[in-house]
């Protein structure tokens, strides 16, 4: 099973406050979902985000990575909690693909004077050439500015095909990371990317439009609160990612595996660091805790055990203990061979100059057990 995450080239917050519907954001450190109150009026301004990923990157995951694979894949856009502030008891975010190019831009919120050599909420590219988003007449399948006539037309096109909307809601109480599956939006981009397939099929990767739903957006009376996560620019380790997940599993062994009985877990032949860039295959050493007695040639410890075909492997953080790769029982499946049980890890989307810890996950007859023994590695740049 297998995790990949590759991460955004680019990354901007679009403001609809009169003050600064100009303003780019290209290079803050925080993306938002906030509706600003006028500083001449009682009005509430809504933002959105735009995110973009590397057509390259997207390109070499379904080239190298999930083509050719049995079954089925997931993508999902993630963004990581900064600081929210004072939600509402729900809230709806929307992400769509853009159907236009846009520049990212250096500016940032704290500028004075603003800077406006990137997209805002009125232009798609900067203040100087001034090509602003389309606010009318939009090309087929795409939509976009806002349809409350009190806030400036703007803030971005999009496909507006049902087939192209994610979304996910937030309340008060459950986590506030966001998590969306994108798995149609990413297959019409490896479409367009790697055989030029043209909508509906295809669309271009320009990239995804983060939003409140309408009503959200288009209620000016009142704050819905801040929604604020890390961008791109983030000097923390918690920068957006593109996450694709598929079944690489293989387990042949199940007539053998251990359906009972207390185990011990441990590695072999793995390292103790690996390079950022490293595909590295962790195999794992399972014996019984007490292996019966009986005359060999060779010691019992040296046999390749098995778990069964139910058993998972989870990444942790660990400084935080944040699950990077949580259990997963479609996507984190533990493969079996000769030797004994492996997985695949790719530390391309792991953070470098990080220590991770590994766990495991097996049930068999007697239950579901946790092996959480100090499997530890470090990824290096």
């Amino acid at each position: 099973m297998a995790y990949y995450s590759i991460f955004p080239e680019k990354d901007a917050t679009l403001y609809s406050h009169p003050d600064r519907f100009t303003m780019n954001t290209g290079n803050d450190e925080i993306l938002e979902l906030v509706k600003e109150k006028g500083t001449n009026d009682q009005n509430y301004y809504p933002t959105r985000i735009l995110i973009k990923f590397k057509d390259s990157d997207i390109q070499n995951v379904f080239e190298t990575k999930i083509l050719n694979k049995t079954g089925s894949y997931s993508a999902s856009l993630e963004l990581f909690s900064a600081k929210h502030e004072n939600l509402a008891s729900n809230h709806i975010i929307e992400a769509f693909p853009i159907s236009e190019s846009w520049d990212e831009g250096t500016g940032r919120y704290s500028n004075i004077p603003v800077k406006s050599d990137g997209c805002s909420w009125l232009y798609k590219d900067n203040d100087t050439r001034k090509n602003k988003w389309p606010t009318g007449s939009f090309n087929e399948n795409t939509t976009g500015s806002i349809q409350n006539n009190l806030i400036t037309k703007g803030g971005g096109t999009w496909y507006n095909d049902i087939s192209f909307r994610a979304s996910q809601s937030f309340d008060q109480v459950k986590s506030i990371d966001l998590s969306v599956n994108v798995t149609h939006i990413t297959s019409k981009f490896s479409a367009s990317i790697l055989g030029d397939i043209q909508y509906p099929n295809g669309i271009p990767n320009n990239g995804f439009i983060i939003k409140n739903d309408d009503i959200g957006e288009n209620l000016i009376s009142s704050s819905r609160g801040v929604l604020s996560f890390f961008s791109t620019d983030t000097h923390t380790i918690y920068p957006p990612k593109l996450t694709f997940k598929w079944d690489d599993s293989i387990h042949s062994s199940q007539s053998i595996a251990k359906t009972n009985g207390e185990l011990n877990v441990s590695l072999y032949r793995n390292k103790k660091e690996y390079n950022q860039n490293d595909e590295a295959l962790i195999r794992l050493h399972v014996r019984d805790k007490y292996p019966t007695r009986q005359f060999t040639s060779s010691s019992n410890y040296l046999n390749s055990g098995y778990f069964t075909t139910s058993s998972y492997y989870s990444i942790r953080d660990a400084h935080t203990e944040e699950a990077i790769i949580p259990f997963d029982d479609d996507f984190t499946k533990l493969s079996a061979d000769d030797e004994g049980m492996y997985f695949k890890l790719y530390m391309k989307g792991l953070q470098p100059e990080r220590y991770y810890r590994i766990l495991f996950k097996h049930t068999n007859n007697d239950g579901t057990e946790i092996f959480d023994d100090n499997y530890h590695f470090k990824v290096i740049r």
